[in-house]
């Protein structure tokens, strides 16, 4: 590509706009043209997150589509359900597209409608391409309209997949139990985030019943039993994953089948001892490790990621770089902050 790409982002006041911004600062084609809200017009987006100054000043506006039509790039950040609304117009107007909502991650918009609402645009969701880089690459290329993943999904996806296409293991014995920072409930004011109700507590929630649940059903192909789980930390994502397997194998057969398929990922690593949130944080990268214990016939999986980089904005901004064809880590590839 030639020149820089023009960027808009819709919803740009949440925790996922804000942290686009920061990882756009650092890639040199990116060019943000246009910050939408619907609660914040006039406002400078500096002024709202103090953290961007000096090098980022930007008056925020409310969406119109003759704001953001000759952009290269839209990121949606709202809502389930607003997407829907303005991603056509967009898509048709020349304008390519990646919605860090639900709206379009569902092939089955039967399962979609059961988690979330009657859909809007099922043409327009014909045309989403799932945008989990490691298995839809090809796809992205050529992608209009990305569904970004969410993020306890992708933690869970990137360590069960390999195994549940590569190892027998008994279907129906999955379990996932995720804990989660409080950016991960988002910006908007909430009594169970609110700080007293969090600070030196930990928490279950939607056990069985989260949205998240049957999207990680979708891409492993089998059941779950998902248990999220809220941590008194700003951001970070550790899932402990169980899976019955129907034969005895080491800790190294299960490590090798990870590294096999992730051995040529950027932003996938397979490590030997159990990775900490501290190891992702703030970076674009997943972290996964394996161990199996008992008699051989248990494994255990665990997959750390930053929510907000690769569970939503890092991952958003990759699938963009894939888009525009060019180097897939562009932009990304800061490590992870430590202490």
């Amino acid at each position: 590509m030639s020149g820089k790409i023009k960027i808009g982002i819709v919803g740009a006041t949440g925790y996922t706009g804000a942290e686009l911004v920061r990882l756009l600062l650092d890639h040199p084609l990116a060019e943000i043209r246009c910050l939408t809200t619907t609660s914040a017009a006039g406002q400078d987006l500096a002024g709202i997150y103090p953290f961007l100054r000096p090098r980022f000043s930007q008056t925020l506006v409310e969406y119109k589509l003759d704001e953001v039509k000759n952009l290269d790039m839209v990121f949606i950040c709202l809502p389930h359900g607003k997407s829907m609304e303005i991603a056509p117009e967009l898509v048709n107007a020349g304008v390519k597209v990646i919605d860090l909502g639900a709206d379009f991650r569902f092939r089955d918009l039967a399962a979609y409608e059961q988690a979330y609402q009657k859909h809007a645009a099922p043409e327009m969701n014909a045309q989403a391409v799932y945008g989990l880089p490691e298995y839809h690459r090809a796809r992205l290329k050529k992608a209009r309209l990305v569904a970004n993943p969410g993020c306890y999904v992708t933690a869970a996806t990137l360590a069960l997949k390999p195994i549940v296409d590569g190892l027998a293991y008994l279907p129906g014995s999955i379990i996932i139990d995720a804990k989660s920072g409080v950016s991960g409930a988002g910006r908007a004011l909430r009594q169970d985030t609110h700080f007293l109700e969090v600070y030196t507590n930990f928490s279950a929630y939607k056990i069985g019943a989260h949205r998240h649940q049957p999207e990680i059903e979708q891409n492993i192909g089998d059941s779950v039993v998902f248990v999220p789980q809220l941590l008194p930390v700003n951001r970070g994502i550790l899932a402990t994953i169980y899976v019955k397997l129907r034969e005895k194998l080491s800790t190294e057969d299960a490590l090798a089948v990870l590294r096999q398929k992730y051995r040529d990922e950027p932003f996938v690593r397979v490590v030997d001892e159990p990775p900490t949130l501290k190891d992702a944080l703030g970076s674009n990268y997943c972290l996964i490790s394996a161990k199996i214990v008992g008699d051989g016939g248990q494994l255990v999986l665990l997959s750390v990621l930053d929510n907000l980089v690769k569970g939503a904005s890092g991952q958003a901004v990759q699938n963009m770089n894939i888009m525009f064809d060019l180097p897939e880590t562009m932009g990304l590839e800061r490590p992870a902050l430590n202490p």
